[in-house]
């Protein structure tokens, strides 16, 4: 058995290949969390392997979603929940989410 990490692939168009199930949306909701988390500093580069596939409008719109999610954390965390910028900040993510859904049909899972 090896030791090296296997990749983990999210396939943007899971949902219209019907490959979207239970254990689909766990894995797509982990595989987030564990990008965000490289994105903060708490996962080393080499201790995940994500690679994203899709057409280049749902990589774009995935990668848009994330961004601004990393974005809204990082005001919220400095300036609080009820500040005009954490607000203005959520507002930013939730287009780039609504774009992700229409492009994928596929739920963003921290919504």
């Amino acid at each position: 058995m090896s030791d090296e990490l296997q990749p983990i692939v999210i396939n943007l168009n899971a949902n219209k290949e019907g490959l979207v199930n239970e254990s689909w949306l766990a894995m797509f909701g982990g595989a987030i969390e564990m990008v965000l988390k490289r994105m903060f500093g708490g996962v080393k580069p080499y201790e995940s392997n994500v690679s994203v596939t899709g057409t280049p409008s749902q990589v774009a719109a995935f990668g848009t979603a994330l961004g601004k999610e990393k974005k809204y954390m990082e005001t919220f965390l400095k300036y609080g929940l009820n500040d005009p910028r954490s607000f203005s900040s959520k507002a930013q993510l939730n287009t780039a989410i609504a774009n992700f859904e229409r492009e994928t049909s596929i739920k963003w899972p921290f919504n």
